[in-house]
């Protein structure tokens, strides 16, 4: 069985070019790879193309990689947390191709899996059909939509083995999962990381067959995007 673990961050994401695209995983700031996102911003890399649900906010994920000026085109559904993003685009700094979150996710599964296109009614009638071609089923009209893929593919898990096979926790399954089959390069950083035949086959969410390289990240924030707490009941 191929050993597919790295020693460090630096090792798994070594040849990450200038003008990349990269899928980042997590929803919101839950199970993105915050390991992953401080070597780039390290390395400095730009001209990036970065698909990932959200931006991020701006001191912590993604938000950092535009405060960095490192991210040349984003692809995403959600970015209402992130300040500097909507500076960047209201500026034309940024490129900006946001997507209905449902649509998101099927043309990342679609990359993984080899469609190259498909049909959804969403967003037909909408600004975001413009240009796209649309066609009727069962006197529905559907737009087409194309998949998507990416050179790196940036997931977290909550626990890993040295064949690459991963488990998500919560919410951290909304877009790693399918992100890791898009990439033609998958870097997986976990939490945990165990000899392979610790996880139990029928636990595993992504099989190792994706990823290429898996590390075990050190020093997770786990930030919350939005703290909100019960107040105190009148009496």
């Amino acid at each position: 069985m191929i050993n597919k673990v790295v020693p460090s961050v630096q090792a798994a994401l070594h040849d990450v070019f200038d003008g990349a695209t990269l899928m980042l995983g997590g929803f919101g700031l839950c199970g993105i790879p915050e390991n992953a996102i401080a070597e780039l911003i390290r390395m400095g890399v730009k001209n990036l193309t970065c698909i990932s649900n959200n931006a991020g906010v701006d001191d912590f994920g993604i938000g950092l990689m535009l405060q960095s000026r490192q991210v040349k085109k984003m692809i995403s559904s959600y970015v209402g947390e992130n300040a500097e993003f909507e500076r960047q685009l209201l500026s034309g700094e940024l490129e900006v191709d946001l997507i209905p979150q449902g649509t998101l996710a099927e043309r990342i599964r679609a990359g993984g899996a080899g469609i190259p296109a498909f049909y959804t009614p969403a967003g037909y009638g909408t600004e975001v059909g413009d240009g796209k071609e649309a066609r009727e089923f069962n006197s529905k009209m559907y737009l087409l939509e194309s998949w998507l893929q990416a050179d790196f593919s940036f997931v977290k898990a909550w626990k890993g083995d040295t064949a690459g096979n991963l488990v998500y926790k919560g919410t951290a399954r909304n877009f790693n999962p399918m992100m890791a089959t898009a990439g033609k390069i998958t870097v997986a950083e976990v939490e945990e990381l165990l000899p392979a035949g610790a996880l139990d086959p029928n636990e595993i969410h992504t099989p190792g067959i994706f990823v290429q390289r898996i590390f075990q990240g050190r020093h997770y924030e786990k930030r919350i995007e939005q703290r909100t707490v019960k107040s105190d009941p009148i009496l």
